[in-house]
Order: C-alpha cells, then sequence, then structure tokens
C-alpha cells in the first residue's frame, strides 16, 4: 500500500496542482489578451495573433492532463502531455521575446507587419465597408505598457513560468525505488 509520504503519492498530488494552476494561469492570460482586444479596443498585431496559438493549444491539453492526474491515471501520459504544453509555452517564450525585442528597437520586427493602426468597428452596418480600410498595427509598435514591460513582454513572462512548470510536472512522477 502507498503511504502517505511515498514519491508516488506526493508527484501525483503536485502534478495534479501544477496542471490546476497552469490552466488557471493559462486561460487568465489568453482571457486577458482577449478582454483588452473585445473590451479595451486595442486590435493585435500579426505577433500578437501568433502568441495566442499556444494558449489555445495548450488549454485544452493541460484541462485534460489536470482530469487524467485527478483521476490517477498512467503517470508517463501526463508527463507526456505536461511535456508537450511545456514545448508549447517555450516556443511562445521563443515569440514573445522576439515581440517584445521588436516593439523595444533591439531588433526589425517580422515586414509583412502593417504599420497603419485603426480602432475596431463596433457598428455592424460598417463592418463590411471597415473590412478592406482596417489595417492591423504593427509589430513594432507596443500597444500599451505595464510596469515597464508591453503586452508581449508580459506575454514572454507567464510564457517561461508556464514552461518551468510544465517541465517540472513532466519530469517529477516517480515509481517505487526513486526510477522514473
Amino acid at each position: 500500500m502507498i503511504g502517505f509520504a511515498s514519491p508516488i503519492y506526493l508527484s501525483g498530488r503536485l502534478q495534479t496542482i501544477l496542471s490546476c494552476l497552469m490552466l488557471v494561469i493559462m486561460v487568465i492570460a489568453i482571457g486577458t489578451a482577449l478582454g483588452f482586444e473585445h473590451i479595451g479596443g486595442y486590435m493585435p498585431c500579426k505577433l500578437c495573433l501568433e502568441e495566442r496559438i499556444p494558449y489555445y493549444s495548450g488549454i485544452p491539453l493541460m484541462a485534460v492532463t489536470f482530469i487524467l492526474s485527478l483521476k490517477g491515471k498512467p503517470g508517463i501520459l501526463i508527463r507526456v502531455l505536461f511535456l508537450i504544453c511545456a514545448v508549447l509555452m517555450l516556443y511562445n517564450c521563443g515569440l514573445s521575446i522576439y515581440h517584445a525585442g521588436a516593439e523595444y528597437k533591439f531588433w526589425q520586427g517580422p515586414t509583412d507587419c502593417s504599420a497603419a493602426a485603426t480602432a475596431i468597428t463596433t457598428d455592424a452596418n460598417d463592418l463590411l465597408a471597415n473590412l478592406n480600410s482596417k489595417r492591423p498595427p504593427s509589430c513594432d509598435k507596443a500597444a500599451g505598457y505595464f510596469l515597464g514591460l508591453s503586452f508581449a513582454g508580459w506575454n514572454g513572462v507567464s510564457s517561461l513560468i508556464l514552461t518551468v512548470l510544465g517541465f517540472i510536472g513532466s519530469f517529477c512522477a516517480f515509481k517505487k525505488n526513486g526510477e522514473l
């Protein structure tokens, strides 16, 4: 019988906590981005939209990971799902650093980002007419700053935290005698 302090129990419990924490952080991060877009009126640039893809993929994966860890399903499957999410967030961290670097003028951003930024339309009658006239903002101009970091910079911070949590979750499960 597995005791309360056995490595299997502790790692399984840690994976449940980590998967729940990662899921909450991912939902808050993408919810914040969508809130700034749809409520705040900030139009995302091309890189902003690309930075959302790992969240859109990672949220369902982490939800499945959380459910599997709650049910005590095979550790290898849970570790693989953690590893996939960690790699997704590592990619997103790199993309966010590239984006923030372009905003801070450390390097040039992508050449296919538009330089003309306009507001999001709120008039349904004007929607079709605005499709051709609206252009997304440039990737090298930050929409705003909070505590000295742009939105892309904060996305890099959250992606780095999620990457670390994902790697911890993928390597924390143990069998008897400390074997992986």
